[in-house]
C-alpha cells in the first residue's frame, strides 16, 4: 500500500468507528463529533472506558495494536453494562462490529465508575495473560529478541547451540512492515506449521532512532535477502516473503556503505588494506592435516575440533546391532569382502553402545584429513611431532565457483578470491553497462522496486534508457567467520539497510551437541553469560550472577526474619 492508500484506509477506519460508536459517546456525556476526529477520538474513548490515555500509543504500534483492539472492544461494551462472557466473545469474533448492535439496537446506560477488576478467576487469568503477551511482544519487537545459533557459519566466534539476546535498539528498531501477524513468532506458527502472517497490507519501511550505526566487524542479525523458503528442509516451491518475515541470519559485517571490498586468498581487504578482526573473533579456514602415521581422531578431539568425520570398519551386523548404531551413523558402505565402512560425526560411537552390543569395530586413521581450523589450532598442530604438515586450502584466482554472486561468467569468482567490489551507499551514483549490470540488477529490481530490462546494448530502468544508477539506501557485505563453510554475501550479494534487525549482545546459555537429541546436550560453562561484540577474549560473568543471586536470597531471608521479629 502506498501513502495515499494508507490515508484512505485510516479515514475509512475513522468512519467505521464513528458510525458504530457516536451514540455511545453521547450517552457518556461527549459530543458526537468527538467520535470521528482521528487520535482525539481514541483519547476520548480511553476516558470513557476509564483506561489510561497512554493506551492510545499502543493502538498505533504494529502487531501490538492487533492485541489491543479486542481489549478495547470488550472494555467498550462493558462500560455500558454488557458484561456477559457470551457478549465478550461475540464482540471479539465479530471484529468489534457487535458494538454497532449495542449502539443502535440496545437501550444501554453508561456506567461511569464501573469496577475495572475482573469479576471471575477466569477473567483475572485472561487479563494477566493478555498483559503478559502485550508486554512480551513489545519487548520482543522493539528492544530485545532471543536467538539461537543453528549453523556453524560463525564458528568458533559464535557456536552452534549458543543462545543469544539480540539488541534491536542499538541500530534502532525496525518497525514491523507486516501489519497482520501472530505475536511472538516469526514466519511460521508452531505445531501446525502454517505461515504466521498475511502478506497484505504492508507498512512502509521505518526505523526508530538508534545510538550507533552498523560498523565493520560488527556481528549483525539481518533478514536473509534471498529468502524464498517457507519451511527449511522441505522441498517445495519458493514463496515471496515480506522483508520482516524473511528468515533471520547472523554474520559478521566486513563491508559498509562506500567501501571497496576484495577477498584475496580468503582474507578480506577493504580499500586495499587487510581487514583486522577484533580479538574475540576466531575465524576458521580449511586445512589439510597430514601424518605418515595417520591423523588420529584423538588429536582433533583434544583440540576441540568437532567438524570432522570418523570412519570405522566392521564385520556384518545383525538387526539388533544395526538399530543400536543407526542413531550415530552419517553413512555406510559395504565392501567387496562383506565388511562395512561406517561413518559418524566427531563423537563416534559411545563405548557403552559398542560394549553392550558386542560390536567389533576398528577406526581407520587416514594419513590425510581436511578440517576447518583457527590460527591457534594450526599453531598447536604444527608443534606436534606426530603431524608432518598442516596446509591451508585456497582456491586459485580465476576458478569460478558454483552459485556465487553475481552469477555471471564475466566474474569468475570463488570463496577464496572475489572482487574488488563496491558496497553501495545511499545517494551514490554508479555507471551502468552490460558488464556492471549483474552486480546491481538485484538492487535495482528487487530491493528498490524498479522495472529493469535489457534491449540489445541498452539498459532500461522504469522504461527509460539508463547509463547510471543512484542508490536509494545503504548496503552491507556480510560474511561468516567459518570462511569456507558459510553461505553469506559471497553467495547472494549485498544486504540492504532495511533488512538489518540488530546485533547480538549477550550469550545467556550455550550447549554442546545441540544438533543431537536433548539428552546429549552439555552446557558450555565458559560461554554462559558472556558478551558478544567485545574486543578481547570472551569472559563469562555467570559466577558473578550466581554470587548476586545467592546474596539476594540470603539478604531476603534476613530481611524477612528481621521483619517478623518486629
Amino acid at each position: 500500500m502506498n501513502g495515499t492508500q494508507w490515508i484512505i484506509f485510516i479515514l475509512a477506519i475513522q468512519v467505521i468507528h464513528f458510525l458504530g460508536t457516536w451514540k455511545l459517546y453521547v450517552k457518556a456525556g461527549r459530543k458526537p463529533w468527538e467520535a470521528i476526529v482521528p487520535i482525539y477520538n481514541a483519547i476520548v474513548l480511553m476516558q470513557i472506558i476509564n483506561r489510561p490515555k497512554w493506551w492510545v500509543i499502543l493502538l498505533f504500534i504494529p502487531i501490538i495494536n492487533l492485541l489491543m483492539f479486542p481489549v478495547i472492544w470488550v472494555e467498550t461494551i462493558r462500560s455500558y453494562g454488557r458484561n456477559s462472557l457470551a457478549e465478550s466473545w461475540l464482540v471479539v469474533l465479530t471484529l468489534g462490529f457487535y458494538i454497532y448492535y449495542v449502539n443502535y439496537a440496545l437501550d444501554v446506560k453508561y456506567i461511569e465508575n464501573r469496577s475495572l477488576h475482573p469479576g471471575t478467576a477466569l477473567g483475572e487469568w485472561v487479563s494477566s495473560i493478555v498483559f503478559a503477551v502485550v508486554a512480551a511482544t513489545l519487548v520482543h519487537t522493539y528492544f530485545i529478541q532471543p536467538y539461537v545459533i543453528p549453523t556453524g557459519s560463525l564458528e568458533r566466534t559464535l557456536r552452534v547451540g549458543d543462545f543469544l539476546f539480540v539488541s534491536k535498539f542499538h541500530y534502532g528498531a525496525r518497525t514491523p512492515m507486516t501489519t497482520v501477524a501472530a505475536p511472538m513468532v516469526h514466519d511460521t506458527l508452531p505445531i501446525i506449521g502454517t505461515k504466521s502472517y498475511l502478506n497484505k497490507p504492508q507498512l512502509p519501511y521505518f526505523r526508530l532512532p538508534g545510538f550507533t550505526k552498523v560498523e565493520r566487524n560488527d556481528i549483525v542479525v539481518f533478514s536473509w535477502p534471498a529468502d524464498t523458503v517457507r519451511q527449511f528442509f522441505r522441498a517445495e516451491a519458493g514463496v515471496k516473503k515480506p522483508i520482516d518475515k524473511k528468515s533471520n541470519y547472523v554474520k559478521r559485517c566486513v563491508g559498509i556503505p562506500g567501501d571497496s571490498l576484495e577477498v584475496r586468498d580468503g582474507y578480506v581487504f577493504i580499500n586495499d588494506k587487510q581487514l583486522v578482526l577484533p580479538g574475540s573473533a576466531k575465524p576458521q579456514y580449511d586445512y589439510i592435516i597430514y601424518s605418515q602415521k595417520g591423523v588420529s581422531s584423538r588429536i582433533l578431539d583434544q583440540l576441540g575440533i568437532t567438524d570432522f568425520t570418523r570412519k570405522y570398519i566392521s564385520g556384518p551386523v545383525n538387526q539388533q546391532q544395526a538399530q543400536a548404531i543407526n542413531p550415530y551413523l552419517k553413512g555406510f558402505n559395504q565392501l567387496a569382502d562383506g565388511q562395512l565402512e561406517l561413518y559418524t560425526g566427531s563423537s563416534g560411537f559411545p563405548a557403552d553402545v559398542i560394549r553392550n552390543n558386542r560390536l567389533s569395530l576398528k577406526e581407520v586413521t587416514d594419513r590425510e584429513r581436511m578440517v576447518p581450523l583457527t590460527d591457534d589450532m594450526v599453531a598447536t598442530l604444527r608443534k606436534d611431532a606426530g603431524i608432518d604438515s598442516v596446509v591451508r586450502q585456497v582456491v586459485p584466482k580465476g576458478r569460478r565457483g558454483i552459485n556465487l554472486f553475481p552469477q555471471s561468467p564475466d566474474y569468475p569468482w570463488n570463496y577464496s578470491q572475489m572482487g574488488p567490489i563496491y558496497i553501495p551507499k545511499e545517494g551514490t551514483t554508479v555507471s551502468l553497462d552490460l558488464k556492471t549490470l549483474p552486480l546491481y540488477k538485484k538492487i535495482i529490481r528487487e530491493y528498490e522496486g524498479n522495472t529493469l530490462a535489457v534491449n540489445g546494448n541498452q539498459i532500461l530502468i522504469n522504461g527509460n534508457v539508463a547509463d547510471s544508477y543512484t542508490f536509494q539506501q545503504d548496503y552491507y557485505w556480510m560474511m561468516g567467520d567459518n570462511r569456507d563453510h558459510s553461505e553469506d554475501s559471497r553467495a547472494w550479494g549485498y544486504v540492504p539497510e532495511n533488512h538489518i534487525v540488530g546485533t547480538p549482545i549477550f550469550i545467556w546459555m550455550s550447549f554442546d551437541n545441540f544438533t543431537e537429541p536433548m539428552s546429549k546436550w552439555r552446557p558450555r560453562w565458559d560461554r554462559i553469560f558472556t558478551t558478544v561484540n567485545s574486543d578481547g577474549e570472551p569472559k563469562s560473568y555467570f559466577k558473578y550472577f550466581l554470587i548476586l543471586l545467592a546474596a539476594y536470597f540470603v539478604g531476603s531471608w534476613f530481611w524477612k526474619r528481621k521483619k517478623a521479629k518486629k
